[in-house]
This record gives structure tokens, sequence and C-alpha cells, in this order.
């Protein structure tokens, strides 16, 4: 999920509109929908990576390789081989860590 707060632009007949929402209110609300949508992106994860997931990794960064599942979820290892553009049936309960 994207959220994006309305931002008046001058000009457009909306920022002339009467009863404009706070800016605070607005990043309330906003924040509110960001939480959402991480639980939400848990949830899905979760679900599909029970099991082993084939995924593509694309980059590397300090040893910690990324790369997405085929339903986009995103895997980070550690690797000190090259794993660029290779294909590879993991088990993400084992390796799942925050890096």
């Amino acid at each position: 999920m994207h959220v994006f707060k309305y931002s008046p632009r001058k000009g457009t007949v909306a920022a002339s509109m009467p009863n404009q929402i706070d800016g605070k209110i607005k990043e309330k609300r906003s924040q509110i929908l960001i939480n959402l949508s991480d639980e939400n992106q848990k949830a899905y994860n979760k679900k599909y990576l029970s099991e082993p997931q084939e995924v593509l990794f694309e980059e590397e960064k300090n040893g910690i390789w990324s790369g997405y599942t085929s339903n986009y979820i995103k895997i980070s290892i550690k690797s000190n081989e090259n794993l660029e553009n290779k294909i590879i049936n993991i088990n993400p309960k084992e390796i799942i860590k925050e890096y």
C-alpha cells in the first residue's frame, strides 16, 4: 500500500476548498495506514514463508544478498558467493533475520 497525504497545489480547485484538514491530522491518519500496511505485509509474508521458496537474488551490500520470491517477498541472506541473477531454493524459516 502506498500512502500519500494530500498537499494543496496553488491554483487548483481543491486548494481553495473550505474545511481543509489540519496537517497533524493528515500525518496521524497516514501513520495509521502505514502501520496497517506493515501488519498486512507481515501476515502475507508469514503465509508464504512457511515453506521453501525460490529466490532470484539481485544485489549485494556488505556481504548481504537481497532478492525476491516469485510473489515479490524480499529475502536477504549473508553469503560470500556471488548470487547475482541466481535463483536459489531456500527455506526462509532458517534464514530470515534483520540485517
